[in-house]
């Protein structure tokens, strides 16, 4: 699972499958989605990460050979879950059965960053909390700008 989310390329993926196939509601999803990907990213990425030096979780944690394969950036926050969370928090309103359906890769996204030793908990719940936030912003940013700027 690891190996389809990195760089986004599971959500991108899903976001050209429900653009092509869900008409006006697909394209739309898609959008929300991608657009709350990129904010998730760069909040997580690009601002956290830089400021949070933590390292990885003990290899001793895990019997596995997962652990030796882990990137040498902070371990805080979860970049991977920050932006399985933003895409799905993202196209939920807009099409809530494929919002339920990208749930489920989107936890396994969570469990296996903690598993596979590349975080802590907390460095994924606050990942996902990244993508919450970034899913609303997304969705709420055009409404705010009209309303307050135009």
């Amino acid at each position: 699972m690891e190996e389809t989310a990195e760089g986004t390329k599971l959500w991108c993926g899903a976001a050209a499958v429900m653009a092509w196939l869900g008409g006006w509601r697909g394209r739309k999803a898609a959008a929300a989605g991608l657009a709350a990907v990129a904010v998730a990213q760069l909040v997580a990425n690009g601002v956290c990460k830089q400021m949070a030096d933590r390292p990885r979780p003990p290899r001793e944690w895990f019997p596995h050979d997962e652990a030796e394969d882990r990137p040498d950036s902070s371990s805080f926050p979860s970049g991977h879950t920050a932006a399985a969370v933003a895409f799905t928090a993202a196209i939920a309103p807009a099409w809530p059965a494929v919002g339920a359906a990208c749930a489920v890769p989107a936890a396994m996204v969570t469990v296996e960053r903690v598993q596979s030793g590349a975080h802590y908990p907390s460095d994924v719940a606050v990942g996902a909390a990244i993508g919450l936030v970034s899913a609303w912003l997304t969705r709420r940013a055009p409404h705010l700008i009209l309303r307050h700027w135009l």
